[in-house]
């Protein structure tokens, strides 16, 4: 894939939900997104307030103050935190629909229907209850656009085959900007390791072919 690093002189754009999000256009993301009950409610919770523990003990008010905070205080926080968090996710909680793979099927369709015109797609996992990919966006389009669309289109289908209505995917996703290509290598591996982390067999995840 054609790979542009994040450039720390031009700077991201941030923004917070219960996440801090940063952009920067024309860079790759490493990109978690999840069934919307593939967390228990109560451990959710407990994390939550686990993070916000860790914030009250380093004098950090909210996010958007972590965000401006030394480099070792944010990396010592997402080292901590997105370790747990993934951690939660590779325990199988939750319906994990997309074991079945006639649904998995269906987001594997809608991302590369998405490659080469919205995004450029890169090595990706589907989980039984979460997706791990690394997108680029196009020049005209930004992440958050092209999520919303994988996500709208996929849960219609999905509930649909189901016979459902209701949220399916978590409404807020993880987002990572790749800032070197030893971080770009780095994620590879983790989504190639992820379904042997998790101990699943072949026909419970889905794996994509490497990038040419």
């Amino acid at each position: 894939m054609s790979f542009t690093p994040y450039d720390p002189q031009a700077g991201p754009i941030i923004y917070h939900r219960n996440l801090p999000h940063w952009r920067q256009p024309g860079t790759t993301y490493f990109v978690t997104f999840r069934l919307a009950d593939s967390l228990p409610a109560s451990r959710s919770g407990q994390l939550k307030q686990e993070q916000q523990q860790w914030l009250i003990d380093h004098d950090i008010h909210n996010m958007e103050t972590l965000a401006k905070a030394p480099n070792d205080l944010r990396w010592q926080y997402a080292k901590t935190f997105n370790a747990r968090w993934h951690e939660l996710l590779d325990a199988g909680h939750g319906s994990c629909i997309l074991s079945q793979p006639e649904k998995r099927q269906i987001v594997v369709d809608a991302l590369q229907h998405w490659h080469g015109t919205r995004l450029h797609l890169d090595e990706t996992v589907i989980m039984p209850n979460h997706v791990h990919t690394l997108i680029t966006p196009e020049p005209d389009w930004s992440l958050s656009e092209c999520l919303h669309s994988i996500k709208r289109f996929t849960a219609r289908a999905i509930n649909k085959g189901l016979e459902r209505k209701g949220a399916l995917w978590q409404d807020e996703s993880f987002d990572h900007i790749v800032r070197s290509e030893a971080q770009l290598h780095h994620f590879r591996d983790y989504i190639r390791q992820n379904p042997i982390k998790a101990h699943l067999n072949p026909t419970q995840f889905w794996l994509s072919p490497p990038p040419k």
